[in-house]
């Protein structure tokens, strides 16, 4: 029966590693195809985006969300905005200026100017590591810039950025030197990204 026992040994030393490497491909994933940006463009304290009143300047401007969710808006006071998107928004504000008789026909359109509320973190070596606001579209090498720039130390073609996709984090390679080159695409980054620079080994 010793045969039997070494069997079982192997077979359940076999399962348990196979269970282990399971987990590890639902949690962490290391992969050199980047993962898509967050479609997530909700509007929270400290986002900052612009209204265009079609025809009437005097409403038209730049808002920043307050930390209750509201902005201050012309002739309609407080409106809340937090978790809206900015059409959202935008619908928001046409319905309020026609139900308050201000405009027969209102038009608006909302830009994001900055989400402050939506952050990524840089660190490593950079000038300045830290977690910067995103801005629409910004990429690698710009929250880079936001940072100061890579140290001398830095390995560039090294760095690597983590995102959360649902219940999986996800690592990948990020080639800035071909990428600053034309080499090689730059990456949009999202919120809740985390960008590592590492050092040079030499």
């Amino acid at each position: 029966m010793a045969w039997y026992s070494r069997v079982l040994l192997i077979l359940t030393t076999l399962a348990m590693a196979l269970s282990a490497a399971g987990c590890a491909k639902r949690t962490v994933q290391a992969t050199e195809v980047p993962p898509p940006a967050t479609d997530d463009t909700t509007l929270g304290p400290g986002d900052v985006f612009a209204v265009r009143v079609y025809g009437e300047e005097e409403l038209s401007g730049s808002h920043q969300v307050a930390p209750d969710g509201t902005i201050d808006f012309p002739l309609l006071g407080s409106v809340d905005v937090n978790g809206l998107e900015p059409p959202a928004v935008a619908e928001v504000l046409q319905q309020l200026l026609k139900q308050k008789n201000l405009l027969r026909d209102p038009h608006v359109s909302v830009y994001v100017e900055q989400y402050a509320s939506k952050r990524v973190s840089v660190v490593g070596a950079v000038a300045n590591p830290g977690t910067f606001p995103l801005e629409p579209g910004m990429t690698v090498v710009q929250a880079i810039s936001m940072a100061g720039g890579f140290s001398s130390l830095a390995n560039r073609d090294g760095t690597v950025v983590t995102r959360r996709i649902g219940e999986e984090t996800i690592r990948y390679r990020v080639p800035l030197d071909k990428v600053t080159k034309g080499q090689a695409d730059d990456i949009e980054v999202a919120a809740g990204d985390i960008i590592y620079v590492p050092e040079r080994l030499f």
